[in-house]
């Protein structure tokens, strides 16, 4: 392709509007997604509704769960850029907060029984 025809290409591309990349992470071994184009001045959740997310996973309210793009947190209505990853993420299984305590009784007690030794405690 010539320099002339990419730029044709890239103005004939914007006038269309954007291209966004939605995925969703099913497994820890696989990942949903789908490429949609879409309206300049689309946001999140039109990307989500154009990409069939919601036909194809009905027992995912993603809303809850949260979306973001590339790795960081957004609203539902935050508006994408041209080649933007909406990523539609996982609704937790479990509380981070009490997952954290678990483990630390369980080092604790661990500890008392003396089945290991106290690393941290030497740092």
């Amino acid at each position: 392709m010539t320099s002339d025809n990419h730029h044709a290409s890239d103005a004939n591309h914007q006038r269309h509007g954007i291209r966004v990349d939605v995925c969703y992470a099913t497994s820890s071994k696989a990942i949903w997604y789908k490429t949609c184009q879409l309206p300049d001045g689309a946001c999140i959740a039109d990307a989500v509704r154009a990409s069939g997310f919601e036909r194809e996973h009905p027992q995912v309210d993603w809303i809850t769960a949260g979306v973001g793009l590339f790795g960081e947190r957004c609203s539902p209505d935050t508006q994408l850029k041209d080649l933007d990853r909406v990523e539609i993420y996982r609704p937790l299984v479990f509380d981070p907060k009490e997952s954290r305590r678990r483990r630390a009784q369980h080092r604790r007690e661990k500890l008392l029984r003396g089945e290991v030794s106290n690393e941290r405690s030497r740092r």
